[in-house]
C-alpha cells in the first residue's frame, strides 16, 4: 500500500543535524548517572542582559502581544538600521529589513523565495550543518567550496572564480565563522567582490551573526562593496551576542525587491516574529553595547586556554579562531591509533564516539560540517567546564597507542 505520510523527495535525505544527535546523546547519557561535559551546543552561557528582560515584561504587560507587521515591527527594523549605521557604516531603508524568527528562517526564506529546482549555492567547507539541508529543502543545490587550516578556512578569489557557473544562484559566506572561527578581513572582501563584479547573476548572502564575537577587526560585506548591495543579503540577530538564543529573532538585510519576496514567504510559514521578543532585541540594539566587548574579551581568554591545552596534547593541531566562539582542531594524529578500551581511531567520528564513551566529553566530528579529520568544540561554556574537558581530553590523547 501507498504510504501518505511517506517523505518528500525534497527531504528525503535530511536528517537531525549530528550536532543535536550528539547533545541528545549526551543528555540521555546524563539521566543515566554519567558525568558527561558537553561542548557540542553553540550557545553562550551567559544571560540574557536584565535590560532586555525587563523590556520584554513591560512590553507584555502593556498588551504587545497581539500579531506584528509580517516584515517585523517599525520600531525594530528601526533600531537594526541604527545600529547598521552605529556599527557598519551604512543604513538600510525600512524596507531593506526582515525581522524573522531566529536566523535560521532568514535563510529558510531567502532560498524558497529565489531557488529553483537545480540552482546552485556555492557553501565554504567547513559549513554550518544547516546550510545544506536548507538549501536541500528549497529545492538548490549546495556546491561545497573546500579550505583547511592551511588556507585560514577561507576560499580565495581564484577559487570563487573557478566555481561559479550559469546555474549558480546564491555564494554563502559567513563570517566569522561556525565552525572555524575564521573571519574575512576587508582586503579577502574586496578580492572576492571583484570576482563578483564579474558574475551579475550571483546572489550574495552573508550570515553575520557572530560579529560582536571577532577577535579580529569585523567588516561587514555590505559596507566593503557597497555597489552589490543589490545583490547582497546579510543575515544578523541577537541570539549569539546578546545571548538571546530562545527569543528567537533574526533579521535579513538586502535589495527591496528580494526583502519583498521573503516576506510573501514569511506570510504563509510563521508571519511575524514573536511581538515580545521583538521588543526585547529593540532593548538589545538600543541598550548598553559595552557588554559585548566584556563578552568578546571572556570568550577570548577561554579560547587562548582551551587552544593552548589542546595543543599540548601533541594529538591535536589547533589552530586559533579570529572569531565565534569555537576551535576545530585536526585530529589526524589520532588515526590508527588504539584507545585504552582497545577501540581503533580511524576517522573524526570514531575519535568523538570514543572520547565520549571513555572520558564523558561530548564533541562534534568535523564531517558534519563537510570536513572530515576535524573536530569542533564550542568554548561557550564555563572555565571549570572547560577545564575538566581539557583534562579529560588530555588523558585520552595520552594514552593513545
Amino acid at each position: 500500500m501507498s504510504d501518505p505520510f511517506r517523505r518528500s523527495a525534497r527531504i528525503d535525505a535530511v536528517e537531525l543535524s549530528e550536532i543535536l544527535k550528539i547533545s541528545e546523546l549526551a543528555d540521555a547519557l546524563k539521566r543515566e548517572g554519567r558525568d558527561v561535559i558537553t561542548l557540542g551546543t553553540g550557545e553562550p552561557d551567559f544571560p540574557t542582559p536584565a535590560p532586555v528582560i525587563e523590556a520584554a515584561h513591560k512590553a507584555a504587560l502593556a498588551g504587545e502581544t497581539t500579531y506584528t507587521l509580517t516584515a517585523g515591527t517599525l520600531a525594530l527594523r528601526k533600531a537594526i538600521g541604527e545600529a547598521c549605521q552605529r556599527e557598519n557604516g551604512y543604513r538600510p531603508e525600512t524596507g531593506e529589513i526582515i525581522v524573522c524568527t531566529g536566523a535560521k528562517q532568514v535563510l529558510y526564506n531567502a532560498f524558497a523565495a529565489t531557488l529553483d529546482p537545480g540552482d546552485e549555492v556555492l557553501i565554504v567547507a567547513p559549513y554550518w550543518t544547516s546550510y545544506p539541508d536548507i538549501i536541500t529543502v528549497c529545492d538548490g543545490k549546495a556546491v561545497v567550496l573546500p579550505t583547511s587550516a592551511e588556507t585560514g578556512f577561507r576560499i580565495t578569489p581564484d577559487q570563487l572564480r573557478t566555481a561559479i557557473g550559469p546555474k549558480t544562484r546564491w555564494l554563502l559566506l559567513n563570517s566569522p565563522s561556525n565552525p572555524s572561527g575564521a573571519a574575512y578581513s576587508k582586503d579577502d572582501l574586496e578580492a572576492l567582490a571583484e570576482v563578483l563584479r564579474d558574475a551579475p547573476h550571483v546572489g550574495i548572502m552573508v550570515d553575520e551573526i557572530y560579529q560582536h564575537i571577532s577577535y579580529v577587526p569585523f567588516h561587514s560585506f555590505r559596507a566593503v562593496a557597497p555597489d552589490l548591495a543589490d545583490r547582497t543579503l546579510i543575515v544578523n540577530g541577537v541570539s549569539k551576542s546578546y545571548a538571546m538564543t530562545g527569543w528567537r529573532i533574526g533579521w535579513g538585510i538586502g535589495p527591496k525587491r528580494l526583502i519583498s519576496a521573503m516576506v510573501a514567504v514569511q506570510s504563509q510559514i510563521t508571519s511575524g516574529a514573536s511581538s515580545v521578543s521583538q521588543a526585547a532585541a529593540v532593548a538589545a540594539l538600543e541598550g548598553d553595547q559595552q557588554l559585548l566587548a566584556e563578552r568578546c574579551d571572556d570568550f577570548r581568554e577561554r579560547r587562548d586556554m582551551l587552544a593552548a591545552a589542546l595543543n599540548a596534547t601533541g594529538v591535536l593541531d589547533c589552530p586559533s579562531a579570529d572569531g565565534a566562539f569555537y576551535l576545530f582542531p585536526g585530529c589526524a594524529r589520532a588515526f590508527g591509533k588504539v584507545t585504552v578500551k582497545g577501540r581503533r581511531i580511524e576517522t573524526d567520528a570514531d575519535f568523538c564516539e570514543a572520547l565520549l564513551e571513555e572520558e564523558g566529553v561530548a564533541l562534534v566530528p568535523g564531517r558534519a560540517f563537510g570536513t572530515p579529520g576535524y573536530i569542533r568544540l564550542s568554548y561557550a561554556y564555563s572555565r571549570a567546564s572547560l577545564t575538566e574537558a581539557a583534562t579529560r581530553i588530555a588523558r585520552f590523547c595520552a594514552n593513545l597507542k
